[in-house]
């Protein structure tokens, strides 16, 4: 059997590449308003935009244990894996990798964590690759290399209606919050060493999209790429955003994947989330 390929929930992947690859995906754990659930199992995209649209708001979320890990790696192992990649989103924002690593440690030198310093498609392409790798009978390192390599041929970007929810979550300061509300800026956000990172400021949404396209259309230069488009009760800005760049791209864009943003991300970035993830394919 191939070396088994497992990620989280926040690479927002859709259930076809999932079923197609064999990933295990090991859900995160969502808590909206004191309801406690497991992303993309118990809770959903519109349970979070529900919430965050309220006057009481409480959110937050967890990482997966290391227990749930460690149970994963050695049901794939038992089952005849001959090892396991395991690639999760950024350690900047979470402690997913943290208890990936240490379960990693106490099954033995059979399983592999990767780091893909960003979420949603910044992870779910590395994860493809490291799948992709092992389908073709890549051994153990061969499939982490794959995955690594993925991760710097990635680039991510989104945009957000307020930067309130980025503060509220702790991935940016009050003040830069303040300035931003004060300002009415819309912010364009990336993740450079899998950190979020103000990119861009403009004033409108229309702004906001037509910068984002700039920028995946930058992001690509004269490689040939596939595209990870996600958005948040904003379905009307993942169809703009692939149908501009579909033209824009023309036959060097191949394959496009378009999704709901989870729990996860939800309550840290807001509704009205638009992102485009950029893969650039090995020449």
């Amino acid at each position: 059997m191939p070396v088994a390929v497992v990620t989280d929930s926040t690479a927002y992947l859709p259930p076809e590449p999932v079923r197609a690859h064999r990933l295990t995906v090991v859900p995160l754990t969502v808590v909206l308003n004191g309801a406690e659930g497991l992303e993309g199992v118990e809770t959903f995209p519109a349970d979070a935009t529900r919430v965050l649209g309220g006057r009481r708001v409480s959110v937050s979320t967890s990482r997966p244990s290391p227990a749930q890990f460690v149970t994963t790696y050695r049901r794939l192992l038992a089952d005849g894996a001959d090892g396991v990649v395991s690639v999760h989103l950024s350690a900047e924002l979470s402690g997913t990798v943290e208890s990936a690593r240490l379960a990693a440690a106490e099954v033995g030198d059979r399983v592999e964590v990767v780091d893909s310093r960003a979420t949603g498609m910044g992870l779910g392409f590395p994860a493809l690759a490291a799948a992709t790798a092992a389908e073709t009978g890549v051994d153990l390192a061969g499939v982490r290399a794959a995955a690594l390599a993925a991760v710097e041929r990635t680039t991510i970007y989104f945009y957000v209606d307020t930067l309130e929810f980025l503060r509220r979550g702790g991935r940016i300061n009050a003040a830069e919050a303040l300035l931003g509300t004060a300002l009415s800026v819309k912010p364009i956000m990336h993740m450079p060493d899998g950190t979020i990172v103000v990119r861009d400021k403009v004033r409108t949404a229309s702004r906001g999209m037509a910068r984002l396209i700039d920028l995946a259309v930058e992001a690509a230069a004269d490689a040939d790429v596939d595209l990870g488009v996600h958005h948040l009760a904003a379905p009307h800005r993942a169809a703009h955003l692939v149908e501009a760049l579909s033209a824009r791209l023309g036959d060097r864009l191949h394959d496009t994947y378009v999704s709901e943003a989870g729990a996860v991300v939800a309550a840290h970035a807001g509704p009205g989330l638009a992102s485009v993830v950029v893969h650039r394919r090995p020449s």
